[in-house]
């Protein structure tokens, strides 16, 4: 079935390889995306002019125009990617997760449902709402464990708990309503074309800039780390074949201690012969006052997804960690403007904020 499928957040990191995947696949695919800090246009440069492609810039929170935008384009899924998603930004101004993921999406389950509403019987049986979301939802784990999609919400930082209250109010709009919605839950994503705040971008660069290499604490943290193009070949799965009103946890089955992850890509710059420091590259490493109520341990069962719809991460973590690598240094003209003209690496969500900031 070919779709047409509204993708909110679609300039963003995992927003624009949806967008590419989805028009490879035959579908059309309408973006909006409200192009805040972390957006860029040019990782959608190759879908400027394509047919089936369309980009929208706009607030998922205004539902009048995404109520003209799903009947203008006669859109049957909805991917919502639009969010605020750095967890760092979150403790330092709370108030734009806040607006994001916890008004924008209950104002664009408005405007859907309005939508879903008028549509005649068949189109409602075909229609689906997935829900983006992430494991940080889930709290902390323990050395122990692993989050499953009956692990209870218990949220730790302004991110976390506004993804949290998205998803909740996605679930009650199926209970409540009736709308055709699928919720996933996925490990923390990496790859070509991410934002340089996120641990891996940021610390390729700061290695070829022969910057410090900062890590929370001792680099005890794990995460379970997603290859992007594995993500979004998840979510299609979802679309496809994915039951209403379900959650699926997505996650790539690499656990690594943050330390260990940036060890590995000193490694690989090594390995590539790329010019550093006196000492090497593992010489930069600083670590750094921890993060306020920083999760220990993200890991993620993602045997649901598995069993029932047939998809496997593709990629095992070192091998998607050597390709970004490898993507980052040859595409200096996509991330440099952003290190000279939006973000510079500094640190931020040092210091505790009032909720109303």
């Amino acid at each position: 079935m070919n779709r047409k499928i509204l993708i909110t957040g679609g300039a963003g990191f995992i927003g624009s390889h949806a967008c590419k995947h989805f028009i490879a696949r035959g579908h059309s695919v309408v973006n909006i995306d409200k192009l805040t800090y972390a957006a860029n246009l040019s990782s959608l440069a190759s879908l400027e002019h394509h047919p089936r492609y369309r980009f929208v810039r706009g607030d998922i929170a205004d539902t009048g125009l995404i109520k003209s935008l799903l009947q203008d384009d006669a859109i049957d899924a909805v991917l919502n990617l639009a969010a605020e998603s750095h967890v760092d930004r979150s403790i330092s101004a709370p108030s734009d997760f806040i607006h994001t993921n916890i008004v924008g999406t209950f104002n664009l389950l408005r405007a859907v449902m309005d939508y879903f509403d008028d549509l005649p019987d068949s189109a409602q049986k075909a229609f689906r709402f997935i829900q983006v979301s992430t494991d940080e939802v889930y709290g902390s784990l323990g050395e122990d464990g692993f989050f499953t999609e009956e692990t209870p919400a218990n949220p730790r930082s302004p991110y976390a708990a506004s993804k949290a209250s998205a998803d909740h109010l996605v679930s009650a709009c199926f209970h409540t309503y009736g709308l055709p919605v699928i919720i996933s839950n996925c490990g923390n994503n990496y790859g070509p074309y991410q934002f340089p705040e996120k641990l891996i971008p940021l610390v390729i660069l700061n290695a070829i800039e022969h910057k410090p290499l900062p890590v929370y604490g001792r680099g005890r943290n794990v995460r379970d780390w997603l290859y992007v193009e594995d993500h979004v070949r998840a979510l299609e799965a979802l679309l496809e074949s994915g039951v209403v009103g379900e959650s699926y946890n997505i996650g790539g089955r690499s656990e690594r201690r943050n330390i260990d992850v940036v060890r590995e890509i000193c490694r690989i710059l090594t390995a590539r012969k790329v010019a550093g420091p006196a000492g090497g590259f593992e010489r930069l490493i600083t670590f750094v006052p921890d993060r306020p109520g920083h999760d220990l341990r993200y890991a993620i069962d993602c045997s649901k997804i598995e069993r029932q719809l047939g998809w496997r991460p593709s990629l095992d973590f070192e091998t998607g960690l050597s390709q970004t690598v490898d993507w980052y240094l040859a595409n200096k003209e996509w991330w440099s403007p952003i290190r000279q003209h939006v973000y510079h690496g500094d640190r931020l969500g040092q210091a505790r904020q009032r909720l109303l900031v």
